[in-house]
């Protein structure tokens, strides 16, 4: 019997309750306006490109990685905040760019061929990116110090060759004419100077690097200038601003209307219970926009379908454990027992169901991509942020109102008096 906590129970149930509201109030929108939006509800630019294999060469892991950084340094010049920049499969590149307000410009921007020339001071042109073979970040053994290592071709050597023969013989080291500028899409990656005449086609740059990660990141950038391989767009896609809005008005238009109706009907169909199902998914949205919040996730329309599923999957959850607790009380059990006795005969199915969901997930993530990995991973996270409200917040709340006297008539809980066996009428 909980009738002795009397007021303190409702006290404390009063407490947790405007709390849970309070929170939710003050810490939801800004939650909301904190996410990352995707391209198609922002609006922007969708480029999925493809490098090239040749008769001469295939296009390796290492093209991959270089030409994935070039096109990141390329995005970063057309000042974009937070750009998805990832590679699909062996050979395949996707590039999307939310909230970019010159779509052509980027698109331009990306799909040009990577341009990297060697330059003196007066702007000649010595070396390009086709005499160059290779470039790597290396540890001097002796200095401890980062450095990049560079390789030239037959044609590059010869040319690299007479140009560092001309420059160390007719200025003194230091002196800026003596430089050579490494230019990546004519943009200045570094300006070595010229130590001596290198005759043999393999250079090194040293110093001026803060860690090797810098060093390395140089090296990949001079690798992708040099990629001996052509680069494709394959396919390209606008998303305007006012498309984007439209999704993004009518998305939330269709979570308004999904949690009004979801709370209406919990609370008709399961009264008491219902409404702690209510809060308790007031918890269950917090969780999933802090935690995508904290991910700095990337909110796409797939991704709002999946967090709304897996709404319905949290409501689902509640109203297996309601059925059951209804039904023990109806074979006669007091309230604590019913609630009990619920939770532990509906964890297993909510628990299987929820598993074949996450499987079905999982295999979309990693057989999927883009959009499609984006539902994954809200549908993931949607079913763990339920399993945790469902059969530990509700719970608690549900033993909270039982604590309270005066919501101990079964019909708040939707079980009539006489479906109580006559000898466990009036028990709690």
């Amino acid at each position: 019997m909980a009738g002795g906590k009397g007021a303190g129970g409702f006290l404390k149930l009063a407490v947790v309750f405007l709390a849970i509201l309070a929170i939710g109030i003050g810490v939801f929108k800004p939650l909301i306006n904190a996410q990352r939006l995707g391209l198609d509800l922002k609006g922007g630019v969708h480029v999925l490109i493809q490098a090239q294999s040749t008769p001469d060469h295939a296009v390796t892991p290492d093209d991959m990685a270089a030409l994935e950084r070039v096109m990141r340094d390329r995005v970063d010049q057309l000042g974009i905040a937070e750009p998805v920049i990832q590679r699909e499969g062996s050979d395949r590149l996707i590039i999307e760019l939310a909230g970019v307000s010159n779509p052509e410009e980027a698109i331009k921007m990306i799909g040009k061929t990577a341009q990297l020339e060697f330059k003196t001071s007066d702007g000649q042109v010595v070396v390009s990116g086709k005499d160059l073979k290779d470039a790597k970040a290396i540890i001097d053994q002796q200095t401890r110090e980062p450095q990049i290592t560079l390789q030239f071709n037959a044609e590059g050597t010869k040319k690299f060759a007479d140009v560092t023969k001309k420059l160390a013989s007719s200025y003194p080291y230091g002196d800026p004419k003596r430089a050579i500028g490494i230019y990546l899409d004519q943009q200045l990656l570094t300006n070595p100077q010229v130590k001596e005449a290198i005759p043999n086609g393999q250079a090194i740059i040293s110093g001026g690097f803060a860690n090797f990660e810098e060093a390395a990141n140089l090296a990949a950038l001079l690798r992708g200038g040099a990629l001996p391989v052509p680069v494709q767009i394959i396919e390209r896609r606008t998303v305007g601003p006012t498309l984007g809005a439209d999704s993004l008005a009518k998305s939330k238009t269709a979570i308004i209307v999904g949690l009004i109706a979801i709370t209406l009907f919990m609370l008709l169909i399961y009264r008491l219970p219902g409404v702690v199902a209510d809060f308790s998914l007031i918890v269950y949205g917090l969780i999933v926009m802090a935690v995508l919040w904290g991910l700095k996730a990337t909110l796409t329309l797939p991704g709002i379908a999946g967090l709304l599923l897996s709404v319905g999957m949290a409501v689902d959850a509640n109203i297996i454990i309601y059925e059951h607790i209804k039904e023990e009380l109806r074979n006669g059990k007091t309230l604590r027992a019913a609630i009990d006795a619920g939770f532990k005969r509906a964890f297993t199915t909510i628990f299987d169901s929820n598993a074949t969901t996450v499987l079905a997930a999982i295999v979309l993530y990693f057989l999927g991509s883009g959009t499609v990995r984006g539902f994954a991973i809200t549908l993931s996270l949607g079913i763990a942020a339920s399993m945790f409200t469902a059969i530990t917040l509700t719970r608690f709340l549900l033993h909270l109102v039982v604590g309270v006297p005066a919501f101990h008539n079964l019909w708040l809980f939707g079980v009539k008096e006489e479906q109580i066996p006559a000898a466990a009428r009036g028990e709690i």
